[in-house]
This record gives C-alpha cells, structure tokens and sequence, in this order.
C-alpha cells in the first residue's frame, strides 16, 4: 500500500479508500441493497489486511446503522489512533425543520450522534455533505470550527459543489481564522470529468486533498455496460448520473484491461490515481476481488497510449452529484 498526506497536512492516509456506504441494515433508509454486520466483516479485515487505513461513511447512509457497523467492526480489529475515520454531516437524520442541514444546530447535534454510533471519541475527518443553500456558509465554517477545537474532529472537508463556492469558503475560513477545509470529496471517475474543469485545479492550487467519490461510476466502469447488479436495479440517483453516451469509455477501458490482462476496475483506478492532486478515491467492495483489484492499480502504470485510448471517447456533461 501506498499512502500520502490528505491535501496540506500532516495526515497520512491510504492510496485507496473503503467506502462504507455499502454496509448497513438493508432494512433500514433506502439501501436494500447494504449488506449488515456480519456480511460486512469480512471486507473491513481484508481492508486492513492490504494496508488500508482509510474509510468514509456518512450519517445518513443506511440512517446511521453505516456508521455503527464502521465503528463496531473496525475498533474491534485495530487500535483506533492507527485508522482514519471520515464521516459526513447534512442529510435528513430527524423529522422537522432542523433535521438536516449545516445549521449550527444540525452540525453540534449530528457529531455527538455520529461520535455515539462509531463509538469514538473524535473522528478524523468531518466532511459537509453537499452545500447547504438554507444557511449561511459563515454560520457553517463557525460550527465545524467549534467541532475541531472541541477535539471532536481533527480535520475538516467538504463535498460536491461548485468550485467558486468551495473558493468562497476557503477565502472565508482565512479571513476569520476558522478552521480551513484540507480535502474534497467530489464526483469524478472516466465518465464523468467535469470536475477538470474548474474544481480540480482550484484544490491543487490551495493544497486541498481530492477523495473522488464513485471513481468506478458506481460500478459502470468495473463491468461490461448494461450489466445488472441487485444495486443499479434500485439505484435511481446511478441512473440520473451517467447514460448511453458513455457506453464508449465503458468499452474503451474494458479494451485496454484486456491488453493489461487486468480487471477493468483496475484501469479505471489507475488513470484516476494518476491525476493531478488526487489523493485517495473512495473504493466500495461487496465482493472480495473489489479491494485485490483496486489496490492492483497502484502497480499499473498506464502508458500514454492507454491514457489517450480511455480519454477519447468522452463527451461533456451537465453538472451531476452536487445535490
């Protein structure tokens, strides 16, 4: 395993990333498709078994049982200092009008819960799912500062959005000597490159880690396309991010995987792992080769021909992911 520091920091963190998303009670929020504690066991070891120390989860996912599974399992296997725990903060936890959001309120609130469901103390990395265009982003920056400075997090992040109000926070957070997002987890993989655009250059310009979220396209990049999974049948949010158009990149990658003699998964991470300022994608696994072939891609060096090849055939897209 690799490992590099989280954007302008001193925190080290695997080259790859455990997504969490993907364990939870199925029964519970909308993600049939979760698998629970005992299912999900086995992923966390093999994950700590290839040198990963990195995961992510949110509040939301699964309605909070993601993060009691994460917490559970992963200090029952290692010491909580040598893991690097990231979760998020503003989706619909609780009924009303401060139940979701970046308030004050909403964030003082959802760390304590998150802290009591991960059974930790601090997590490392506290992240704003989305922007929230209900509250003032000075009233936002306040509170997480409150959150670090009361050791409850030690860093701060932030997720998709447009890059000139990532710009507006940073710029703020300098001005009042809050604490200072260090990473970004944004929707960035072969199928969608949107973010080259504008957001990528901005993170590498003020030292900020990117974390793509779906960098196999929510699994399109890792099969043949049009392949079914008990996942894609539910999953309404896929179906909205990614269509016909991009059967070519599919194709393109599934190619240059033949030639490599490797899983398409592992061409998809290893042109990923090789932009600029990318730090850490976030990799989720319901099955044990998803990790063997993602840590593969930190062994496989594309060369430039492959590189044109998988980049050919892209077509722009509208904005996707921020909401």
């Amino acid at each position: 395993m690799d490992y590099a520091p989280l954007g302008h920091t001193g925190l080290k963190v695997s080259r790859i990333c455990l997504g969490c998303m993907s364990y939870g009670d199925p029964t519970r929020g909308n993600q049939p498709w979760s698998l629970g504690p005992d299912e999900a066991r086995p992923f966390f070891a093999q994950a700590l078994d290839l040198g990963i120390n990195f995961f992510d989860t949110a509040n939301v996912y699964s309605a909070g049982s993601s993060e009691e599974i994460t917490g559970t399992t992963l200090l029952s296997m290692v010491p909580r200092d040598e893991v690097v725990i990231a979760t998020k903060v503003n989706g619909r936890m609780g009924p009303g009008p401060n139940g979701q959001g970046l308030s004050r309120k909403a964030i003082l609130a959802e760390i304590d819960h998150s802290l009591r469901r991960l059974g930790t103390d601090y997590v490392d990395l506290y992240q704003i799912h989305r922007w929230d265009y209900d509250t003032p982003i000075e009233e936002t920056l306040g509170a997480l500062d409150d959150v670090v400075r009361a050791g409850k997090a030690r860093y701060i992040g932030a997720s998709s959005m447009h890059a000139w109000q990532f710009a507006q926070a940073l710029y703020l957070a300098d001005l009042n000597g809050w604490t200072r997002f260090v990473s970004m987890q944004n929707h960035y993989n072969l199928l969608y490159r949107e973010e080259e655009r504008e957001m990528l250059p901005l993170c590498e310009d003020q030292g900020v880690g990117v974390i793509p979220w779906s960098p196999l396209a929510r699994g399109r990049l890792a099969r043949p396309w049009g392949a079914s999974t008990h996942r894609v049948e539910s999953d309404e949010f896929g179906r909205a991010l990614y269509g016909e158009d991009d059967r070519p990149v599919v194709e393109a990658t599934l190619a240059v995987a033949a030639r490599h003699e490797v899983a398409p998964a592992t061409v998809a991470l290893a042109w990923m792992l090789a932009r600029p300022g990318v730090t850490s994608p976030i990799v989720g696994a319901t099955q044990p080769h998803h990790l063997d072939d993602a840590v593969a891609a930190l062994s496989l060096e594309l060369s430039p021909e492959d590189v044109a090849a998988l980049e050919a055939p892209y077509r722009p897209h509208a904005v996707a992911g921020f909401r």
